[in-house]
């Protein structure tokens, strides 16, 4: 499903990404992992057109994301706030994210009813701008925005952060159950190893822009990760 051949991305006479190949079929729950500066967010830029390659393409279905538009009816994202639109409240930022997607207010409030438990009563009916929340609120509003429309890829940077430990269970079992029932992609990066590890089965670790380790996931995977980052082993 998505494709990623030859891709770099270069400023100045920095590398920060180079990936010759990687595979993600569809139905796959993907996680990336590396340090601060490994080039996780830039992947996902690159993936959503965000910035332009140095070199190589990434392509969803044989589309290439640089060419055309027609794979964005297929990805949603949630990177960061500035995906959200701060002076909406959470209501009319779901009902705008519904139209572009060919939704309209009931069944965007018919799907909003599954996400009782996850806004745990401080989204929805709170009379709040976006920007007034707190930012683990902000995070849930972009997470469920992220879902409107049945998309086929879900990308998420870092959505475990800012969760309390309660909402963070909750979004573990959300991504299980879609990528069971909906045979939804998920494309997830986080610091949080044990998270990222328990909802993906498969695990790419980025160090210094390059692949490192291409792992499927198993019980001794948190295990080889947390020795990689603590300098206790190499991986190669």
């Amino acid at each position: 499903m998505i494709s990623v051949q030859n891709i770099s991305k270069i400023y100045g006479d920095r590398k920060v990404l180079d990936i010759p190949t990687l595979e993600i079929p569809k139905g796959e729950s993907f996680g990336l992992v590396g340090n601060n500066g490994a080039g996780k967010t830039t992947l996902f830029s690159l993936l959503l057109d965000l910035i332009e390659p140095s070199s190589g393409f990434i392509s969803i279905d044989g589309i290439k994301v640089n060419e055309s538009e027609l794979w964005k009816t297929k990805v949603s994202a949630f990177i960061d706030e500035t995906f959200l639109i701060g002076y909406l409240t959470p209501e009319e930022y779901f009902y705008f994210l519904g139209e572009l997607r060919g939704q309209n207010k009931a069944t965007v409030d018919e799907f909003l009813k599954h996400f009782t438990d996850f806004f745990n009563g401080e989204i929805l009916n709170a009379k709040k701008y976006i920007r007034d929340l707190s930012k683990g609120n902000q995070k849930k509003v972009g997470i469920v925005g992220a879902l409107i429309g049945n998309p086929e890829i879900i990308i998420l940077d870092e959505p475990f952060a800012n969760l309390d430990p309660s909402t963070q269970i909750k979004l573990k079992k959300l991504i299980k159950d879609w990528r069971q029932n909906e045979q939804v992609t998920f494309l997830i990066s986080s610091h949080d190893l044990a998270h990222t590890t328990e909802v993906s089965n498969r695990i790419v670790l980025l160090n210094r822009g390059v692949i490192v380790r291409d792992i499927q996931t198993s019980p001794e995977t948190l295990q080889e990760l947390e020795n990689f980052f603590a300098g206790t082993s190499e991986i190669e």
